[in-house]
């Protein structure tokens, strides 16, 4: 059974049938285990086995949008969160993998990347977060030699003809803590090497469950809601991640 997570969104109401709305479409989807709406702080916290790109399109199918704040474990110990923005050594393909560490034994991730080519995708950590000469500096898959099946090789990726890959999975072999600093790989094919690296990106920490209270992003001074329109992916999809 799917490990579940808590997932922080800011989203825009402003009256209780905004609260109604959300919570109804929330509470219909399979996977969402509670949802927990405050309207003066603008929050939602859902408790689910579910992506969260796809619990945030639940949230904006009722006319509100929405920023993903922060995760964590479904009895809110803060055990930690990472995020890898996936935008390097490819003009097409972009995306955002999340991390959360949910127990002492249990790391989720999950994420969404689009514009892969369709097939089935090796998705992998790798040991360096080296981007000096692009996805090929940074480093064997981790663990690689060292067992049968080294503990960086997460899952394949089945991606379809809308080149989009949305996932999420349990793991027991990796943690949080250990992750930072490292990088995560898509690699075309199932069989991952060197010459087949299609899209890359750093794992830095990110925030945890009501550790990021900003409104404003630092990086450029606009509001989350004007971040979260500002294109990722080559296709005119919109940015994933907030950056903190």
């Amino acid at each position: 059974m799917a490990t579940s997570a808590k997932l922080e969104f800011a989203v825009q109401m402003t009256c209780q049938a905004c609260v109604d709305a959300v919570t109804k479409a929330l509470e219909e989807k399979d996977g969402v285990k509670s949802v927990d709406v405050s309207l003066d702080r603008g929050i939602v916290i859902v408790e689910t086995t579910m992506p969260s790109d796809a619990v945030k399109s639940t949230i904006e199918s009722t006319g509100r949008l929405a920023v993903l704040l922060g995760m964590g474990g479904s009895n809110q110990s803060q055990w930690g969160a990472a995020v890898a923005a996936m935008n390097v050594g490819s003009e097409r393909s972009k995306g955002v993998v999340r991390m959360v560490q949910t127990s002492d034994e249990t790391c989720v991730f999950e994420g969404t990347i689009d514009g892969l080519p369709p097939g089935r995708h090796a998705l992998c950590v790798h040991e360096m977060g080296d981007i000096s000469k692009g996805c090929s500096s940074c480093g064997e898959v981790l663990g690689a030699g060292l067992s049968e099946k080294a503990k960086g090789m997460l899952s394949e990726l089945d991606v379809g003809k809308d080149g989009r890959a949305m996932f999420r999975l349990d793991n027991t072999d990796l943690k949080v803590w250990d992750l930072i600093g490292r990088s995560v790989i898509v690699h075309q094919g199932t069989d991952p090497n060197a010459s087949n690296r299609l899209v890359c990106g750093i794992i830095a920490r990110s925030s945890g469950l009501f550790q990021n209270s900003k409104r404003l992003c630092a990086c450029d001074g606009v509001s989350i809601w004007e971040e979260r329109d500002k294109p990722l992916a080559g296709d005119g999809r919109t940015n994933y991640p907030f950056r903190n």
